[in-house]
C-alpha cells in the first residue's frame, strides 16, 4: 500500500506554522512610516488583524489638505475577517500535522497561497483607492498627482517619504507561505514506499 503519510520533520514544522499563525493574530501585520522635514521623528501607522494603531489621526489631518480620505478602523471590513481567516489556516496546519496526510498538506498550502495573494491584492487596491480617489476641492491640488503608498518599499510623495513593509505578523505570513510551499514540494518529490504484505 502506498505511503501517503508525512515525515516527522514536516509534521513538526506544520505545528510550528499553526502556532505562528495564531501569534500573527495578536501582533502588527504591516507598518507604514512617513518622514518629512516638519516631522523628523516620523509618523507611524500599524495595521493589525483587527485594528489600526499608531499616529493615523495625525496622518488623517495632514492628508485632509491634499484631499485624501480619512482612515477609520470601522471602514475596514477586513478587520472582521482576518482574525478568523488566520485562525482557520492555523487549524488547517494543525489538522494536516495530526491527520498525517499529504493531501491535507497540499490543500493547506494551496489555500494559504491563494489567501496570501488575495490579501496582498486587497491591500494594494485599498492603497490605490486611498491615493487616487482625491477630493477635487481640497486645499492643495497638484494636477496629475496621486498619493498611493508603496505596497512594499519606499516612495516619495511630495515632501513626505513613505515606507511600507511587513511587521511581525506579515513576516510570519510570508514565512509560513514559504515553509508550506517547500514542505509540499519535498513531500511530493519524496518516493512513495510500498508496504510488502506477508
Amino acid at each position: 500500500m502506498k505511503n501517503t503519510g508525512l515525515s516527522k520533520f514536516t509534521r513538526i514544522l506544520l505545528a510550528v506554522c499553526g502556532i505562528a499563525l495564531v501569534i500573527s493574530i495578536f501582533v502588527p501585520l504591516w507598518s507604514i512610516y512617513l518622514e518629512a522635514p516638519q516631522y523628523p521623528e516620523g509618523l507611524s501607522m500599524f495595521l493589525w488583524a483587527n485594528k489600526i494603531t499608531g499616529e493615523y489621526e495625525i496622518i488623517n489631518g495632514l492628508n485632509h489638505y491634499i484631499g485624501m480620505k480619512t482612515i477609520h478602523p470601522e471602514d475596514f471590513w477586513e478587520f472582521e475577517v482576518l482574525p478568523y481567516a488566520l485562525g482557520f489556516f492555523a487549524l488547517l496546519c494543525f489538522l494536516a500535522a495530526i491527520l498525517n496526510k499529504k493531501s491535507w498538506l497540499y490543500v493547506t498550502t494551496v489555500l494559504f497561497l491563494v489567501f496570501g495573494v488575495a490579501f496582498m491584492v486587497d491591500f494594494w487596491l485599498w492603497e490605490y483607492d486611498y491615493g487616487h480617489n482625491l477630493d477635487p476641492n481640497a486645499a492643495i491640488v497638484v494636477p496629475g498627482m496621486s498619493y498611493q503608498p508603496p505596497l512594499i518599499g519606499f516612495k516619495q510623495l511630495l515632501n513626505f517619504g513613505a515606507y511600507s513593509y511587513p511587521n511581525i505578523g506579515g513576516g510570519i505570513m510570508f514565512a509560513v507561505a514559504g515553509i508550506l510551499a517547500i514542505l509540499a514540494v519535498i513531500e511530493y518529490r519524496k518516493p512513495t514506499s510500498e508496504r510488502v504484505l506477508s
